[in-house]
């Protein structure tokens, strides 16, 4: 992260859920893989945050990485007084197994800015499904 961003203590965003969806005609051939994660953003700090966008790492089993970045989370930008929480769900298509890692960005309302990770987690296709296994 940035030299000058921080994580406030009582910022955290965890996994809630990941769904797994194979094939289907929504699904291109050559990645038939889908992964629906569902995660909260909790702000625990004593700050009024604004996340402003996020950052993914995908690191695919087979040695290849797609970094994904961009403004905002799901179309918004949400502000967190203390104590709030904001959750949102997205999904990753792939054609094998991978790690996922993210991060989102902000700021407090001093305009300090902040940032907090998302621990790595796991996607993985069975191996029934997956012609890499």
């Amino acid at each position: 992260m940035s030299c000058c961003s921080s994580t406030p203590s009582g910022l955290s965003a965890r996994l809630d859920k990941l769904v797994y969806h194979h094939g289907g005609a929504s699904l291109p051939t050559n990645q038939p893989h889908a992964f629906v994660y569902f995660v909260t953003i909790h702000n625990g700090s004593e700050h009024t945050l604004t996340l402003l966008g996020r950052k993914w790492v995908i690191e695919h089993f087979d040695g290849s990485h797609l970094v994904v970045e961009g403004e905002k989370i799901v179309g918004e930008t949400p502000r967190l007084a203390p104590g709030e929480q904001f959750s949102y769900n997205s999904y990753h298509v792939t054609d094998g197994s991978a790690r996922a890692t993210g991060s989102f960005h902000g700021v407090d309302e001093l305009g300090r800015k902040i940032h907090v990770l998302l621990p790595s987690f796991d996607l993985v296709t069975p191996a029934s499904a997956d012609p890499a296994a």
